[in-house]
């Protein structure tokens, strides 16, 4: 019995050792070594500070920057505490945070009708913390951006075509707009 006892906590400490140390390192160096800024978190670095993550989103409120998705996460875009609304399609605590985000952009963005507005500014995400919108989102608000910041639709426009990304290998995905990356481009305008 005692033989079998300890056979089996020197099987848990060897095991311990592989998958709770010796393998997260292994994957920890292979990633700093092969992919460094992505192993750093994908940080954004401007004027020699860090402005965010290209992987987290960011609450943006000002009129004179995109905003980017709902987030149902905590407070709002909260790493710590990831995740989606889990609300189903006949739930009503789902349709009112959309009729509730509905009026938000209605209200920032005027002109907008519901039936122009994509469903990705009125719907949290899985994660709660995207940081991309599409790029029918950010054309929306260009009235509202340009308008704020004194600057001609046409290049603020511009600026939104050029951020845009297109699928993952050319097949995976949607074309997507990163919201940070958006906003730090934005602030490099001159005007």
């Amino acid at each position: 019995m005692t033989r079998t006892i300890m056979q089996s906590l020197r099987l848990i400490l060897v095991l311990t050792l592989l998958a709770g140390l010796l393998y997260p390192l292994a994957v920890t160096g292979l990633a700093s070594a092969f992919f460094p800024a992505r192993a750093a978190g994908s940080l954004v670095v401007q004027n020699g500070r860090v402005a965010g993550s290209r992987l987290i989103g960011q609450e943006f409120n000002s009129p004179r920057y995109f905003h980017g998705r709902p987030s149902a996460a905590g407070g709002g875009y909260d790493a710590a505490a990831s995740g989606g609304a889990n609300a189903g399609p006949t739930s009503n605590a789902l349709l009112n945070s959309v009729r509730a985000n509905l009026s938000r952009v209605e209200k920032q963005n005027p002109g907008v009708t519901p039936g122009t507005v994509p469903v990705d500014l009125v719907t949290v995400s899985a994660s709660g913390l995207d940081p991309d919108i599409s790029p029918a989102a950010a054309l929306l608000q260009v009235p509202r951006v340009a308008a704020a910041r004194g600057l001609p639709e046409d290049k603020v426009k511009a600026l939104v075509m050029a951020c845009i990304k297109g699928r993952q290998l050319g097949l995976l995905g949607e074309p997507r707009v990163n919201v940070l990356e958006l906003n730090l481009a934005l602030d490099r305008l001159p005007g």
